[in-house]
């Protein structure tokens, strides 16, 4: 099984999130920069990558990803924790 990403997206610090999975992180983070996917984070211009953890098997990726569901308050601890300054973290991941 090919390993996974979950990821979390925003258009600014402490601004709208978006949590996703991918088996491609540089590559989905550079199609969220250039707005090149529909719906909901090209709406909200969601192009700053600020989190990301990565699991040796997709399955685990998209079982965490469950996150997205978990209060706001703990997904922004969670980017302090690891992000206090809020970084686009795109240019670790390429």
């Amino acid at each position: 099984m090919a390993a996974g990403w979950v990821y979390i997206m925003t258009n600014r610090p402490n601004g709208t999130l978006y949590v996703g999975v991918t088996d491609n992180l540089p590559r989905r983070a550079w199609e969220h920069r250039g707005g090149l996917i529909d719906g909901f984070t090209r709406r909200y211009g969601l192009k700053r990558l600020v989190y990301y953890e990565h699991h040796a098997d997709i399955r685990e990726a998209r079982q965490r990803e469950q996150m997205k569901h978990y209060p706001r308050a703990w997904k922004v601890r969670l980017i302090l924790l690891n992000n206090p300054k809020w970084d686009d973290l795109s240019n670790d991941v390429v």
